[in-house]
């Protein structure tokens, strides 16, 4: 015996709103290729990145969780940042340690 699938059309409305609220949601760290820890330590060695500790003062809060990514042809630290009771992400530009997000 087969049984058929009863497949309701979504509205097109419903659609696009959830289309739009799951491309709000991607973390920038989807859209980054992050360095491996021997890549970033390089990066830093050669001048191309800031040490961590040296933007840690611009996260406004206390670094739960670091990667230096590649993103828009640029470096950048994205950190999740403990501030207000709450985890928040930062994007930080690596070269300048000026919070970008």
């Amino acid at each position: 015996m087969v049984r058929q699938l009863h497949i309701r059309k979504v509205p097109r409305r419903v659609a696009l709103a959830l289309a739009v609220t799951l491309a709000l949601l991607v973390p920038a760290t989807a859209q980054a290729e992050c360095l491996s820890q021997r890549e970033a330590r390089q990066a830093v060695e050669a001048g191309e990145a800031r040490p961590l500790g040296s933007v840690a003062g611009s996260a406004g809060g206390e670094i739960v969780r670091a990667e230096l990514c590649r993103q828009g042809g640029q470096l950048v630290y994205v950190l999740s940042v403990l501030a207000g009771g709450r985890v928040q992400e930062r994007v930080i530009d690596a070269r300048s340690g000026q919070v970008l997000r």
